[in-house]
C-alpha cells in the first residue's frame, strides 16, 4: 500500500476520472427521470435508498471508496493477482448454477436478500486482468497458434458458462477482447474470417436459402476463371477455393439453421429476424396457431420495445423535452427504460443535443484510453487498456444499436448510465485500476 502523503495523486490521470464521474451523474439523472414519482418528497427519495436512483447513487459511492483502495494499491498488485482473479471468477461462475434466481429469462443472478449480483458482468473485469497477464508473458510467442487458442480460451470460457446461464449478451462482451489479442499481435487474417462468417450469416437471414447456393457457386466459377492462370504456380490454391466454397455452403445450408433452431432461444431469434425485418421461418408451428391475444403479446415482447424507443428519442427532437416532462418514458411507454434501453431517456428528455454531447463523451473516454495504452511500457497495462477499452465500446455500440434498431436487442447495459450496481462499480473498477497502472507506467510489468 501507498502511505507517503501526496503519493496518491502522483502521475493520475484525473481526466479518467472526471469523466467517469460525470457519466455517472447522468446516469443517476436518467434513472432519476426515468423513474421519479410525482409527489415523492425530493430529497428523500434521493437519500432513503428506496429508489433505484438513490441506490445508484449509493453504488457509485461504494464503486469511489473501492477505487480509493485500488488507487492506494501497488501496480504489480494487479499482476501478481491477475490468475487467482480469474479462477475466482471462474468459481463465481459455477456458483451460479445451484444458487441463480431465474430474472427476466436469464439464470445468471444471485439474489443475497433484496440484493442481485451478477457474476458474469463482474468476472469481466478478472478476464481483461488475466488476459494480459498471460499476453505479457516473457516467454511468449503470440505468433505460435498455440498460444493464440490459449488466449481464446481464456476468454471463450466464461463466455461459454454465460451462454449456459441464458446470457448471451455478455457472452458476446467477452468476444471483444480478441480486440486486445489482434493489438498484440493475432494475424488480421482471423479477424477477416470471422468478419466473413458474421456477413454469411445475415446474408443467410436476408436472402432465400436457395438462391443463396446458387449465388455461392456462380461467384466461386467466377473466381475460378479469374484465377486460371494462377493454378499452376500456385498449386494449392485451387484446393483452397473450393475448400472456402465447401465451407460456405455448409455454414449456410447446415451451421446457420443449426444455430438458430437448437443454440439461440426462440426470442433471441425472433429479435434477430425483426431487426432485418423478416419473418422468422424457425417458428413453431404451434407458436403460428396461438389465439390473437398471444400473438399480440408475442409481438409486444419482440418489436413493441424497439419502436417504443425510436418514438421516444424521436419525439425528444433538437433540444428534448426536459428533465420531468418526458411522456413516453415518465409513463412507462418503453419497458427496461431504466436499465437496457436507458439511453431512449437522455433521448427523450434532452433530445438530439443531450445524446450528441453523451456519444462525445463516450467517444473522448474511447479516445483517451487509446492514448493511455499506446503510451504504456508494460505489455500487462497496454493489454489490459486496450481490454478496457474493447468492453466499454462493445457496450456502448450495441447499447446504443439496439435502442435505435441498428441492433439486435441482447439486454446490456449502457456504462454508467443504466441502472445496476454490479454494471456501475465493475466499469468504475477497471477506469481505477487503468489509472493506477498508467501512474506507473514506467515500471514493466510482468
Amino acid at each position: 500500500m501507498r502511505t507517503q502523503q501526496g503519493t496518491i495523486s502522483k502521475g493520475l490521470d484525473w481526466t479518467l476520472f472526471w469523466v467517469l464521474a460525470a457519466l455517472a451523474l447522468i446516469g443517476m439523472l436518467a434513472i432519476f427521470a426515468a423513474t421519479y414519482k410525482e409527489g415523492d418528497p425530493l430529497i428523500a427519495s434521493w437519500i432513503g435508498f428506496n429508489t433505484d436512483y438513490s441506490k445508484q447513487f449509493y453504488f457509485f459511492v461504494f464503486s469511489l471508496m473501492i477505487g480509493f483502495v485500488v488507487l492506494l494499491a501497488d501496480s504489480k498488485f494487479f499482476a501478481a493477482t491477475s490468475n487467482l482473479g480469474y479462477a475466482l471468477g471462474i468459481l463465481f461462475l459455477f456458483l451460479v448454477f445451484p444458487f441463480h434466481s431465474r430474472i427476466k429469462g436469464t439464470e445468471s443472478i444471485i439474489r443475497i436478500g433484496s440484493f442481485n449480483f451478477q457474476p458474469a458482468e463482474f468476472v469481466k473485469l478478472f478476464v481483461a486482468l488475466a488476459l494480459a497477464k498471460y499476453l505479457s508473458l516473457p516467454e511468449l510467442d503470440f505468433r505460435q497458434t498455440r498460444a493464440q487458442l490459449r488466449a481464446a480460451a481464456l476468454v471463450l470460457f466464461p463466455a461459454l458458462l454465460c451462454i449456459l446461464q441464458s446470457e448471451t449478451g455478455l457472452a458476446l462482451v467477452y468476444t471483444s477482447l480478441f480486440l486486445v489479442m489482434y493489438r498484440e499481435g493475432l494475424p488480421a487474417s482471423i479477424p477477416t474470417m470471422v468478419m466473413a462468417v458474421v456477413i454469411l450469416v445475415v446474408t443467410s437471414i436476408l436472402v432465400p436459402p436457395n438462391l443463396l447456393a446458387i449465388l455461392l457457386t456462380v461467384l466461386l466459377l467466377i473466381a475460378l476463371y479469374m484465377l486460371r492462370r494462377t493454378f499452376k504456380r500456385q498449386r494449392g490454391l485451387f484446393t483452397k477455393i473450393i475448400l472456402i466454397w465447401l465451407l460456405a455452403v455448409a455454414i449456410q445450408r447446415f451451421a446457420v439453421p443449426f444455430l438458430f433452431k437448437n443454440v439461440l432461444q426462440k426470442h433471441q431469434v425472433e429479435r434477430i429476424y425483426n431487426l432485418f425485418g423478416k419473418d422468422n421461418p424457425y417458428r413453431q408451428v404451434s407458436d403460428s396457431i396461438r389465439p390473437a391475444v398471444d400473438l399480440k403479446k408475442k409481438e409486444t415482447g419482440t418489436s413493441y420495445n424497439v419502436r417504443q424507443s425510436k418514438i421516444a428519442i424521436g419525439s425528444g427532437r433538437f433540444l428534448g423535452k426536459g428533465l420531468l416532462r418526458a411522456t413516453q418514458t415518465r409513463y412507462d411507454f418503453v419497458p427496461e427504460q431504466r436499465t437496457d434501453f436507458i439511453f431512449c431517456t437522455v433521448g427523450e428528455g434532452f433530445g438530439f443535443v443531450g445524446s450528441a454531447l453523451l456519444l462525445g463523451l463516450y467517444l473522448f473516454l474511447l479516445l483517451r484510453i487509446v492514448t493511455i495504452a499506446e503510451r504504456q511500457r508494460s505489455t500487462f497495462s497496454r493489454a489490459y487498456a486496450y481490454g478496457v477499452l474493447a468492453v466499454i465500446f462493445f457496450h456502448v455500440v450495441v447499447n446504443i444499436g439496439m435502442t435505435i434498431g441498428l441492433m439486435p436487442v441482447i439486454g446490456i447495459p449502457l456504462p454508467w448510465i443504466s441502472y445496476g450496481g454490479t454494471s456501475l462499480i465493475t466499469f468504475s473498477l477497471m477506469i481505477f485500476i487503468l489509472m493506477r497502472l498508467d501512474a506507473d507506467r514506467q515500471m514493466v510489468l510482468r
